[in-house]
């Protein structure tokens, strides 16, 4: 097989660019930017493009397909060449379900938790030596790519609701036709695609009307969003409910309960005990015991940026989170408060994304970060020119969040100055984005909360 990836820097598509390099197809692909870690990734397995940019000379008619990444326009002179020559053109959810045909597919979907819940079944399936195929939005410790395509029997993917590609406006999660899936809660996010909450709602009961007739749907029965889209769904497959996995936290330590034994647990938080069932019910489903997924979860710390530890003492820890969308950032602050209750909490979240920026959507983080001591929004201005919105101030945020002690930042230095001030002695500092503070070097902050010398 000859395939031409379009776009082929993007997270999920150079890492299934490798995955088939490695199951022997014949490789090519194109970007206008590519940073690490696809940079190096690439060029470890020969495909590499020889110069950046797109050229429609590329495209031959030996080709056997070309997969599209996101970030390509409709216009992308590769894309038009391909669709003059008749080539087949793939989005890359498109050409997973392709690869995955004849196996046991295991979908994990919902506005939340979709990583960690995929992260937490593959490390259980790892742990209990079952081989499967995975599509993941995280690079994972044990893992050395975020896909792995084989002639195993199963392919656990993380079923994201964006969508496809340029030219195909499904969201991803519709395309894989799940035999198992999950949905761990409905919360408005992607406000650019889905401009209502009925309408990004409405996407989770067509992905269950996608599932194989007579597939398992396990969802979060204490979620009033997913109820509803469950009770108005007539697909004909089994549907069961799940609540937060059996535990107690003791000393900052969370332990599963199984009957008389414990197991000490690296994870924490009300959202991570919901993820948890979930993986249990799929990986039971799938045949592992009781017993085995309760030793394997004593060994998982978590997918990267979820929840992440980077750096602690006796009074303080520094924690790292992809948290962006409200529903995100309340759990994520929820959690860490909880957890650690007799310490404040400096919870910093960086505006990010399309729909946090968006005006009409930031009312939805009224509340959010209210259990924070020290509330802190920080706003890249550059990320309002990026994705060509109009700027707003700090009263716009303060008022949105309904926070009269939230501080507002749009400086990464004047951030990065106000955190080295704080005296961290009995405060956790968690820091949450899925972008990057402007540049902030997060592992140096954390390192420096951790060794706090208050300044003269």
């Amino acid at each position: 097989m000859r395939l031409h990836f379009i776009a082929i820097a993007g997270s999920a598509m150079h890492n299934l660019a490798i995955a088939l390099k490695l199951k022997g197809y014949e490789i090519s692909g194109s970007d206008d930017a590519i940073v690490e870690p696809s940079s190096s990734r690439l060029k470890k397995h020969g495909i590499y493009p020889d110069e950046l940019g797109w050229n429609a000379e590329r495209i031959q008619p030996n080709l056997d397909a070309v997969i599209l990444g996101m970030h390509a326009r409709v216009d992308n002179p590769e894309l038009l060449r391909a669709q003059e020559l008749g080539i087949k053109v793939y989005s890359y959810p498109e050409y997973i379900f392709e690869q995955s045909r004849d196996k046991q597919r295991v979908v994990i979907g919902g506005s939340h938790g979709k990583t960690t819940i995929t992260s937490m079944i593959l490390h259980v399936l790892q742990k209990c030596d079952i081989d499967f195929d995975y599509l993941v939005g995280a690079q994972l410790a044990g893992f050395e790519t975020m896909v792995r395509i084989t002639d195993a029997k199963v392919i656990v993917i993380e079923g994201d609701e964006y969508l496809a590609s340029p030219i195909d406006r499904r969201p991803k999660f519709h395309l894989y036709h799940a035999h198992i899936g999950v949905i761990s809660g409905i919360a408005w996010d992607h406000i650019n695609v889905f401009p209502t909450f009925e309408n990004y709602a409405e996407q989770f009961g067509l992905f269950i009307d996608s599932m194989e007739p007579r597939g398992t749907l396990f969802f979060n029965q204490d979620d009033e969003a997913v109820k509803a889209v469950i009770n108005n769904n007539q697909s004909n497959i089994q549907k069961i409910g799940y609540s937060a996995i059996e535990s107690v936290t003791r000393n900052g330590v969370t332990y599963l309960q199984n009957g008389n034994e414990e197991t000490a647990l690296h994870v924490f938080g009300e959202h991570n005990l919901y993820n948890m069932q979930a993986a249990f019910s799929v990986c039971e489903k799938l045949g592992v015991s009781n017993q085995r997924f309760y030793e394997a979860m004593g060994s998982f710390k978590g997918a990267s940026r979820r929840l992440e530890l980077l750096a602690s003492n006796e009074n303080t820890s520094v924690y790292k989170d992809f948290a962006h969308s409200p529903s995100k950032l309340k759990a994520t602050v929820q959690a860490v408060k909880r957890q650690f209750p007799d310490r404040e909490l400096v919870a910093v979240i960086e505006l990010h994304t399309f729909s946090s920026l968006n005006p009409d959507f930031l009312g939805e983080y009224k509340g959010s970060i209210d259990h924070a001591d020290i509330p802190v929004v920080y706003i890249n201005q550059k990320t309002f020119e990026q994705k060509k919105l109009t700027p707003y101030d700090e009263d716009i945020v303060k008022a949105a969040f309904g926070n009269n002690k939230l501080i507002f930042f749009n400086n990464c230095e004047i951030l990065d100055e106000f955190l080295s001030c704080i005296n961290y002695k009995g405060k956790n500092l968690l820091l949450m984005s899925s972008g990057n503070f402007g540049g902030l070097d997060l592992d140096a902050v954390a390192k420096r909360t951790a060794h706090y010398t208050p300044k003269n």
